[in-house]
Protein backbone atom coordinates (compact mmCIF):
# COMPACT_ATOMS: atom_id res chain seq x y z
CA UNK A 1 0.00 0.00 0.00
CA UNK A 2 1.22 3.51 -0.75
CA UNK A 3 0.61 6.66 1.20
CA UNK A 4 -1.58 9.44 -0.11
CA UNK A 5 -0.11 12.80 -1.09
CA UNK A 6 -1.01 15.44 1.52
CA UNK A 7 -1.07 18.13 -1.19
CA UNK A 8 -3.21 16.64 -3.96
CA UNK A 9 -4.37 13.36 -2.34
CA UNK A 10 -3.08 11.24 -5.22
CA UNK A 11 -1.36 7.93 -4.38
CA UNK A 12 2.32 8.10 -3.51
CA UNK A 13 4.77 5.45 -4.70
CA UNK A 14 8.25 4.78 -3.33
CA UNK A 15 10.96 5.42 -5.91
CA UNK A 16 14.49 4.96 -4.58
CA UNK A 17 14.32 6.92 -1.30
CA UNK A 18 11.47 9.26 -2.20
CA UNK A 19 7.70 9.05 -2.21
CA UNK A 20 6.24 10.64 -5.37
CA UNK A 21 2.77 11.21 -6.78
CA UNK A 22 1.60 11.71 -10.37
CA UNK A 23 1.80 15.48 -9.87
CA UNK A 24 5.50 15.26 -8.99
CA UNK A 25 5.10 16.11 -5.33
CA UNK A 26 8.03 14.48 -3.56
CA UNK A 27 8.64 13.45 0.04
CA UNK A 28 12.01 11.99 0.96
CA UNK A 29 12.25 8.94 3.18
CA UNK A 30 14.57 9.58 6.12
CA UNK A 31 17.50 7.30 6.84
CA UNK A 32 15.61 6.01 9.91
CA UNK A 33 12.86 4.75 7.58
CA UNK A 34 10.02 7.18 8.20
CA UNK A 35 8.55 9.72 5.77
CA UNK A 36 7.55 13.29 6.60
CA UNK A 37 4.13 13.99 5.04
CA UNK A 38 3.62 17.27 6.88
CA UNK A 39 4.02 20.17 4.41
CA UNK A 40 5.40 23.34 5.96
CA UNK A 41 2.25 25.36 5.27
CA UNK A 42 0.15 22.75 7.13
CA UNK A 43 2.07 23.32 10.37
CA UNK A 44 0.78 25.59 13.13
CA UNK A 45 4.36 26.02 14.40
CA UNK A 46 7.89 25.25 13.28
CA UNK A 47 8.04 22.02 15.30
CA UNK A 48 4.49 20.92 16.12
CA UNK A 49 3.74 18.19 18.62
CA UNK A 50 5.58 17.30 21.80
CA UNK A 51 9.01 18.85 22.26
CA UNK A 52 12.15 16.92 23.17
CA UNK A 53 11.72 17.44 26.93
CA UNK A 54 8.12 16.20 26.91
CA UNK A 55 9.13 13.22 24.81
CA UNK A 56 11.95 12.31 27.19
CA UNK A 57 9.59 12.47 30.17
CA UNK A 58 7.07 10.24 28.39
CA UNK A 59 9.78 7.79 27.37
CA UNK A 60 11.10 7.60 30.94
CA UNK A 61 7.65 6.89 32.33
CA UNK A 62 6.48 4.46 29.66
CA UNK A 63 9.70 2.45 29.90
CA UNK A 64 8.78 1.62 33.51
CA UNK A 65 5.78 -0.30 32.08
CA UNK A 66 3.29 1.20 34.54
CA UNK A 67 1.02 1.44 31.48
CA UNK A 68 1.72 -2.14 30.39
CA UNK A 69 -1.79 -3.26 31.53
CA UNK A 70 -3.28 -0.68 29.16
CA UNK A 71 -1.06 -1.82 26.31
CA UNK A 72 -2.12 -5.42 26.90
CA UNK A 73 -5.80 -4.43 27.03
CA UNK A 74 -5.60 -2.60 23.68
CA UNK A 75 -3.90 -5.60 22.07
CA UNK A 76 -6.58 -7.84 23.55
CA UNK A 77 -9.34 -5.75 21.97
CA UNK A 78 -7.57 -5.67 18.62
CA UNK A 79 -7.08 -9.42 18.72
CA UNK A 80 -10.76 -9.89 19.49
CA UNK A 81 -12.30 -7.44 17.02
CA UNK A 82 -9.95 -6.95 14.04
CA UNK A 83 -11.45 -8.43 10.85
CA UNK A 84 -9.96 -11.82 9.98
CA UNK A 85 -8.30 -10.68 6.75
CA UNK A 86 -6.87 -7.42 8.11
CA UNK A 87 -3.96 -5.85 6.25
CA UNK A 88 -3.55 -2.32 7.66
CA UNK A 89 -3.65 -1.07 11.26
CA UNK A 90 -2.91 2.57 12.14
CA UNK A 91 -1.87 4.00 15.50
CA UNK A 92 -2.84 7.71 15.53
CA UNK A 93 -0.64 9.85 17.77
CA UNK A 94 1.87 7.02 18.07
CA UNK A 95 4.58 9.08 19.78
CA UNK A 96 7.73 7.05 20.22
CA UNK A 97 5.94 3.79 19.40
CA UNK A 98 5.34 2.36 22.87
CA UNK A 99 1.94 0.97 21.91
CA UNK A 100 2.54 0.65 18.16
CA UNK A 101 5.44 -1.76 18.60
CA UNK A 102 3.28 -4.15 20.62
CA UNK A 103 0.78 -4.47 17.79
CA UNK A 104 3.33 -6.45 15.79
CA UNK A 105 2.31 -9.50 17.84
CA UNK A 106 -1.05 -9.41 16.04
CA UNK A 107 0.71 -10.63 12.90
CA UNK A 108 0.59 -14.17 14.33
CA UNK A 109 -3.18 -14.18 13.70
CA UNK A 110 -3.03 -11.72 10.77
CA UNK A 111 0.07 -12.59 8.71
CA UNK A 112 -0.59 -9.88 6.09
CA UNK A 113 -1.01 -7.10 8.66
CA UNK A 114 1.09 -3.92 8.26
CA UNK A 115 1.43 -1.76 11.37
CA UNK A 116 1.46 2.00 10.78
CA UNK A 117 2.24 4.78 13.24
CA UNK A 118 1.44 8.45 12.69
CA UNK A 119 2.36 11.48 14.76
CA UNK A 120 2.73 15.21 14.26
CA UNK A 121 6.00 15.21 16.22
CA UNK A 122 9.02 14.62 13.99
CA UNK A 123 11.27 14.03 17.01
CA UNK A 124 9.01 11.26 18.31
CA UNK A 125 8.55 9.58 14.91
CA UNK A 126 12.28 9.60 14.23
CA UNK A 127 12.88 7.76 17.50
CA UNK A 128 10.07 5.27 16.82
CA UNK A 129 11.23 4.46 13.28
CA UNK A 130 14.80 3.92 14.41
CA UNK A 131 13.81 1.61 17.25
CA UNK A 132 10.86 -0.33 15.77
CA UNK A 133 11.75 -1.28 12.21
CA UNK A 134 8.91 -3.80 11.88
CA UNK A 135 6.44 -0.88 11.80
CA UNK A 136 5.89 1.89 9.24
CA UNK A 137 5.99 5.45 10.58
CA UNK A 138 5.12 8.85 9.15
CA UNK A 139 4.96 12.45 10.29
CA UNK A 140 1.50 13.70 9.40
CA UNK A 141 -1.61 15.41 10.70
CA UNK A 142 -4.38 13.29 12.20
CA UNK A 143 -6.89 15.78 10.79
CA UNK A 144 -6.11 14.61 7.25
CA UNK A 145 -4.84 11.03 7.32
CA UNK A 146 -2.39 10.27 4.46
CA UNK A 147 -4.20 7.06 3.51
CA UNK A 148 -6.63 6.21 0.72
CA UNK A 149 -10.37 5.88 1.28
CA UNK A 150 -11.43 2.67 2.99
CA UNK A 151 -7.97 1.12 3.21
CA UNK A 152 -7.57 0.76 7.01
CA UNK A 153 -8.88 -2.33 8.76
CA UNK A 154 -8.30 -0.85 12.19
CA UNK A 155 -7.28 2.36 13.92
CA UNK A 156 -6.06 2.89 17.48
CA UNK A 157 -6.58 6.32 19.00
CA UNK A 158 -5.08 6.73 22.48
CA UNK A 159 -5.98 10.29 23.55
CA UNK A 160 -5.21 11.50 20.02
CA UNK A 161 -7.60 13.84 18.18
CA UNK A 162 -9.05 12.96 14.78
CA UNK A 163 -12.06 14.17 12.85
CA UNK A 164 -14.98 11.74 12.70
CA UNK A 165 -15.27 12.18 8.94
CA UNK A 166 -11.60 11.24 8.48
CA UNK A 167 -12.05 8.05 10.46
CA UNK A 168 -15.15 7.19 8.42
CA UNK A 169 -13.30 7.93 5.17
CA UNK A 170 -10.15 5.94 5.88
CA UNK A 171 -11.55 2.91 7.74
CA UNK A 172 -13.22 0.30 5.56
CA UNK A 173 -16.76 -0.95 6.23
CA UNK A 174 -16.56 -3.54 9.00
CA UNK A 175 -13.23 -2.16 10.21
CA UNK A 176 -12.75 -1.06 13.81
CA UNK A 177 -11.65 1.89 15.88
CA UNK A 178 -10.19 1.35 19.37
CA UNK A 179 -10.18 4.44 21.58
CA UNK A 180 -8.61 5.07 24.98
CA UNK A 181 -9.75 8.01 27.11
CA UNK A 182 -9.35 8.86 30.82
CA UNK A 183 -11.99 7.24 33.02
CA UNK A 184 -13.39 8.92 36.16
CA UNK A 185 -10.45 8.70 38.58
CA UNK A 186 -7.50 8.73 36.19
CA UNK A 187 -4.48 10.33 37.91
CA UNK A 188 -6.71 11.59 40.71
CA UNK A 189 -3.85 11.91 43.19
CA UNK A 190 -1.75 14.04 40.83
CA UNK A 191 -4.67 16.34 40.16
CA UNK A 192 -5.32 16.66 43.91
CA UNK A 193 -1.89 18.28 44.28
CA UNK A 194 -3.02 21.09 41.96
CA UNK A 195 -6.76 21.54 42.35
CA UNK A 196 -8.75 22.11 45.56
CA UNK A 197 -11.82 20.64 43.90
CA UNK A 198 -10.84 17.64 41.78
CA UNK A 199 -13.38 16.90 39.08
CA UNK A 200 -13.86 13.35 37.91
CA UNK A 201 -13.52 12.66 34.20
CA UNK A 202 -16.71 12.32 32.20
CA UNK A 203 -17.27 8.69 31.20
CA UNK A 204 -20.05 8.95 28.63
CA UNK A 205 -18.96 7.19 25.45
CA UNK A 206 -18.59 9.55 22.52
CA UNK A 207 -20.90 9.12 19.56
CA UNK A 208 -18.94 8.81 16.31
CA UNK A 209 -21.01 9.22 13.17
CA UNK A 210 -20.94 6.12 11.00
CA UNK A 211 -19.66 3.88 13.79
CA UNK A 212 -21.36 1.48 16.20
CA UNK A 213 -20.06 1.06 19.76
CA UNK A 214 -19.46 -2.68 20.24
CA UNK A 215 -17.36 -2.79 23.43
CA UNK A 216 -16.91 -0.46 26.40
CA UNK A 217 -14.61 -1.49 29.24
CA UNK A 218 -13.01 0.32 32.16
CA UNK A 219 -9.46 -0.53 33.22
CA UNK A 220 -8.57 0.64 36.75
CA UNK A 221 -5.50 -0.15 38.85
CA UNK A 222 -3.15 1.45 41.38
CA UNK A 223 0.40 2.49 40.58
CA UNK A 224 3.29 2.84 43.03
CA UNK A 225 5.70 5.40 41.58
CA UNK A 226 9.13 6.65 42.51
CA UNK A 227 9.64 10.40 42.72
CA UNK A 228 11.29 10.41 39.30
CA UNK A 229 8.44 8.42 37.75
CA UNK A 230 5.77 10.64 39.33
CA UNK A 231 7.55 13.75 38.05
CA UNK A 232 7.76 12.31 34.53
CA UNK A 233 4.08 11.35 34.63
CA UNK A 234 3.09 14.85 35.67
CA UNK A 235 5.16 16.26 32.79
CA UNK A 236 3.13 14.10 30.39
CA UNK A 237 -0.21 15.55 31.51
CA UNK A 238 -2.11 18.56 30.16
CA UNK A 239 -2.18 20.12 33.64
CA UNK A 240 1.62 20.17 34.04
CA UNK A 241 1.71 23.88 33.19
CA UNK A 242 -0.45 24.57 36.27
CA UNK A 243 1.93 22.74 38.60
CA UNK A 244 3.72 24.96 41.10
CA UNK A 245 7.40 24.65 41.90
CA UNK A 246 6.49 23.43 45.37
CA UNK A 247 4.53 20.52 43.89
CA UNK A 248 7.36 19.68 41.47
CA UNK A 249 9.74 19.55 44.42
CA UNK A 250 7.29 17.39 46.40
CA UNK A 251 7.14 14.90 43.54
CA UNK A 252 10.89 14.86 42.91
CA UNK A 253 11.67 14.18 46.57
CA UNK A 254 9.00 11.50 47.12
CA UNK A 255 10.23 8.01 47.96
CA UNK A 256 6.91 6.60 46.83
CA UNK A 257 3.83 8.16 45.24
CA UNK A 258 0.60 6.20 44.91
CA UNK A 259 -1.63 7.11 42.00
CA UNK A 260 -4.63 5.60 40.25
CA UNK A 261 -4.68 4.71 36.58
CA UNK A 262 -8.20 4.64 35.18
CA UNK A 263 -9.00 4.22 31.48
CA UNK A 264 -12.04 3.75 29.27
CA UNK A 265 -11.21 1.36 26.43
CA UNK A 266 -13.83 1.28 23.69
CA UNK A 267 -14.24 -0.47 20.35
CA UNK A 268 -16.32 0.97 17.51
CA UNK A 269 -17.16 -0.77 14.24
CA UNK A 270 -17.42 1.16 10.97
CA UNK A 271 -20.88 0.67 9.46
Amino acid sequence: MSYQCPLCHSPLSLQANSWRCENNHQFDQAKEGYVNLMPAHHKSSKNPGDNKEMMQARRLFLNTDHYQPLREKVVEKLDQYLPADSQHLLDIGCGEGYYTSEFVHLKQAHPALCIHGLDISKVAVRYAAKRYQACHFCVASSHRLPFSDGVLDGVVRIYAPCKDEELYRAIKAGGILVTVTPAARHLYQLKALIYDDVRLHEMTAESIEGFELVADQQLHYDMSLSGEEATALMQMTPFAWKTSEAVWEQLRSANEFSCEADFSVRVYRRQ
